[in-house]
């Protein structure tokens, strides 16, 4: 009998804890990492805007950006690798407009986002000037209320 009275009050218990957890809004965290992601490629982006994104990002993000960047592996620096990718573009940008089109959410696992984008600047590397317009579609895999995978797709 106490067995079935132990039984049946853990089973009352994790289903109240549970019931009372909240599953993440993915179409506000879509928005969310959309306007965290933009800031970084503003003309006067900062390291702290930089930081802001990558708290959206789990410690091992996987990233693919095709056709530029194919393997989206999951890394135990990847987060690391994004930081000093990112930093070494920031603020290259002289001009940057995004829009977001669409978002698209998948259970709780995926969450798509589709946009414009474009801008002008100098690459940091070989100074020459860049410009670029685009449509972009990210899919975002998510684990534990973060990106644990990022897809870049150009239209």
């Amino acid at each position: 009998m106490k067995k079935l009275l132990f039984v049946t009050l853990s089973v009352f218990m994790s289903l109240s804890v549970s019931a009372t957890e909240t599953k993440l809004d993915l179409d506000a965290f879509a928005r969310q990492y959309f306007a965290a992601m933009v800031a970084t490629q503003a003309p006067d982006a900062t390291k702290q805007d930089l930081e802001n994104y990558l708290a959206l990002l789990t410690d091992d993000i996987g990233h693919s950006h095709l056709p530029y960047v194919t393997d989206d592996s999951r890394e135990p620096d990847g987060k690391q690798a994004m930081r000093k990718g990112m930093t070494f573009y920031l603020g290259a940008h002289t001009e940057h407009k995004a829009e977001l089109l669409d978002v698209f959410t998948f259970n709780q696992s995926a969450v798509a986002i589709r946009y414009s984008n474009s801008a002008k600047g100098i690459h940091p590397q070989h100074k020459q000037a860049i410009s670029y317009s685009q449509i972009m579609m990210e899919v975002l895999e998510i684990e534990n209320g973060k990106v644990a995978v990022i897809r870049k797709y150009h239209q």
